[in-house]
C-alpha cells in the first residue's frame, strides 16, 4: 500500500509540475495568470517541505489542496489556449478557401 501511494504522490508531483511550467512558457496569457500556478506550486513545495521539519500539520493542510488547485488551474488554461488556436485556424483555412 505504502509504495502506491508514493507512486502516486510522485505522479501528482511531477503532474503539477509539468502543467506550471507549461503555463508559465504560455506568451499570450497576463503575466499573473502566467506565473500563478507556479507560484502555487512553490508554495505547496514548501509547505511539503515543512514535514522534514517535524511540522506535518501544515503539510497535510496545505499541500495536496495547493497542489490540486495548481493542476486545475494549468489545465484549464491549457484547455483555453487549445481551443483558441483551435478556433483561430478554422477561421484562418475558411478564409484562404475562396
Amino acid at each position: 500500500m505504502v509504495p502506491a501511494v508514493a507512486a502516486f504522490g510522485i505522479a501528482f508531483f511531477c503532474l503539477a509540475l509539468w502543467c506550471s511550467v507549461t503555463v508559465a512558457r504560455t506568451r499570450d496569457l497576463p503575466t499573473w495568470r502566467r506565473f500563478l500556478p507556479l507560484a502555487l506550486f512553490l508554495i505547496a513545495a514548501g509547505a511539503s517541505a515543512l514535514r522534514a521539519f517535524d511540522i506535518p500539520q501544515v503539510a497535510n493542510a496545505v499541500a495536496f489542496p495547493l497542489n490540486l488547485a495548481v493542476v486545475v488551474l494549468s489545465l484549464r488554461e491549457i484547455r483555453k489556449r487549445r481551443q483558441y488556436r483551435h478556433e483561430a485556424d478554422r477561421h484562418a483555412s475558411s478564409g484562404t478557401m475562396v
